[in-house]
């Protein structure tokens, strides 16, 4: 090369840069694309998104056509280096290759290797999309040199026996797919993700967790008069309630109030008219996942059903619209103010009825009592004290301050807890 102009050779140099920079950030770059966001576009009809999804379809394929191309790119730099130091060295020839090494490392490293890589990993669809065109014809026009490469390092695969590759499984778990919708929470409004952090949260969460408990469960007892069980219907709150004879455990349906009509109007009301009209009780064991009862309420078409324990015992209610709200949220803006279970102070405690479900005093206080034991207030406060105490006894639990404020039937059925800074558990 000693008949080109030295500064050809510079020029020739600093291509040979450029292309090794080329060959860096495409590899990066390629590989640090999101294949969910690549599967979008490519369904889409993104056609860059499409290209490179073929390319990464045959990831050997693709890293060998790279560095196949890098590294002629590389080993040439270096020679051209070589023979530039040599015609800048006449005297001190023997020193060239060592003053080339010199001179192209740093070169190497900060403008073909670290920048075009961190540019890649930063911007990786600006970069991949438009080289998977250009990586597209090479793997062409070196298919000879890349089926040779793949040969040989298959039998190197084989004689270090090492297994065929097997791709990666791409389908997420709840668990992957809840880390996801967290890490975009702020690429989507509020609620939306709260919704879909729900859905993905249904399967760890049972109908014990929010069910309405046995002795909360409003219904008509049937072994009441007529009288008053015209007075019941009335008063009621609820749409839907149950019917049954003397105790719960005897329950014979389910009934809207709408079809409590003929009974309320007629002139000659009776009973038979209210079992006549009910639906037939839906039963489901306790620790049933919500996932798997939401469906079940679907294929049943039913919107309330009866949690029983092993013995056939009825345990509490839960009702599809208590199944919706741990995906969408309370259906009000303010639960601590709206709630009748939770009474705001002035001091900044509450005031909370020791029947309140701790999931809801979570959901709506924003906190984090425990919801690995007890469902209830008077239940996680009996647990940790382990005796039926008096009022105004206080206890800490886990950063909170409880101060029992009345006990009626051994247990406690209103208690202040305000936030304090303390996570030790003790009892005074």
């Amino acid at each position: 090369m000693n008949e080109f102009p030295l500064g050809l050779l510079f020029i020739i140099l600093g291509l040979l840069l450029l292309l090794s920079a080329f060959f860096s950030s495409s590899e990066t770059g390629m590989l640090s694309l999101n294949r969910y966001r690549l599967k979008h576009l490519t369904n889409e009809g993104h056609r860059s998104a499409k290209m490179a999804s073929k390319l990464l379809d045959e990831p050997d394929r693709l890293i060998s056509v790279i560095l196949i191309g890098n590294n002629i790119v590389n080993i040439a730099a270096a020679s051209l280096a070589t023979v530039i130091a040599q015609r800048l060295l006449v005297d001190n020839i023997d020193l060239a290759p060592l003053a080339a090494t010199v001179f192209l490392t740093p070169l190497v490293l900060i403008f073909a290797e670290v920048t075009p890589k961190t540019l890649a990993q930063r911007y990786p669809e600006r970069i991949s999309f438009p080289a998977s065109y250009i990586l597209r014809g090479l793997s062409t026009l070196l298919a000879p040199a890349v089926w040779l490469v793949n040969i040989i390092v298959k039998a190197i695969f084989w004689l270090l026996r090492i297994g065929k590759y097997a791709p990666s499984e791409e389908a997420l778990s709840p668990e992957e797919l809840k880390t996801i919708v967290n890490e975009s929470s702020s690429t989507m409004p509020e609620d939306r993700h709260s919704m879909l952090v729900g859905i993905l949260e249904l399967e760890n969460v049972t109908v014990d967790d929010i069910m309405v408990p046995r002795n909360e469960v409003n219904g008509i007892d049937l072994d009441d008069s007529v009288e008053e069980i015209s007075e019941q219907i009335r008063a009621l709150e609820y749409t839907r309630f149950p019917l049954y004879k003397g105790d719960l455990d005897k329950v014979i349906g389910i009934m809207h109030v709408r079809d409590a009509a003929q009974f309320l109007y007629s002139d000659e009301p009776s009973k038979v008219m209210l079992t006549k009209a009910a639906k037939d009780p839906y039963f489901v064991p306790e620790g049933t996942p919500l996932h798997t009862q939401l469906i079940n309420f679907q294929n049943q078409q039913l919107r309330m059903a009866f949690v029983v324990d092993e013995y056939g015992d009825i345990q509490g209610l839960v009702t599809l619209e208590d199944l919706l709200e741990e995906i969408v949220g309370e259906f009000t803006t303010d639960l601590a103010n709206s709630s009748k279970e939770i009474h705001p102070q002035r001091d900044g405690s509450y005031v909370v009825d020791g029947t309140a479900s701790i999931r809801d005093i979570n959901r709506a206080l924003d906190w984090d009592l425990p919801t690995d034991g007890p469902k209830t207030l008077n239940g996680l406060i009996l647990e940790h004290i382990e005796d039926i105490p008096d009022a105004n006894v206080s206890l800490k639990l886990e950063g909170y301050l409880v101060e029992i404020l009345q006990i009626k039937d051994n247990a406690v059925t209103a208690a202040r807890i305000r936030v304090i800074g303390s996570k030790t558990e003790s009892a005074d």
